[in-house]
């Protein structure tokens, strides 16, 4: 994915009015990461209005279960979302990852404490905290997550200097 689709999928979450909260490589490099990522992944509010956003959003977008079988019948509704938890889509904007709850950090209303608004390609979202982030990436304990950490420590640490 490009910056473009970075933006184009956060521009659509935020213009739809979704509550959720940046995670991931891309809120590492909000935090000031040089990192690439192929991905957005979110932490939504799983309260049904929210649901409902996130569903009339990305609408348009044709999303799909990533890494499934073409033809393999997929409908992201509010019903769907209700009975699933974390979603790994593509869209016709890039791939984004939908997720109910992570490692290390719990739920939308977990992590709202632990998250701060940021600017990441001229759009202000909700972004994780870098402690948490650093966090949530140790206990996803990934071999990339834990590549990723030494340099968000660096960043913290940097961070704290000033």
């Amino acid at each position: 994915m490009n910056e473009n689709s970075f933006q184009d999928l956060l521009t659509t979450l935020q213009q739809g009015g979704v509550e959720f909260i940046l995670i991931g490589g891309l809120a590492g490099m909000a935090h000031g990461s040089a990192r690439a990522t192929v991905d957005v992944d979110i932490v939504y509010a799983r309260n049904p209005f929210n649901l409902g956003k996130i569903v009339a959003s990305l609408a348009s977008t044709k999303p799909y279960l990533r890494g499934a079988p073409p033809g393999l019948p997929f409908h992201l509704d509010v019903a769907t979302m209700e009975r699933g938890l974390n979603f790994t889509l593509t869209t016709t904007i890039g791939d984004l990852d939908l997720l109910g709850e992570v490692p290390g950090g719990g739920t939308f209303s977990l992590l709202e404490a632990n998250s701060e608004w940021l600017t990441i390609f001229g759009i202000e979202v909700k972004c994780v905290k870098l402690e948490k982030l650093i966090e949530l990436k140790r206990a996803a304990g990934r071999p990339k997550d834990f590549e990723a950490i030494a340099e968000l420590e660096a960043l913290l640490e940097e961070r704290d200097k000033n």
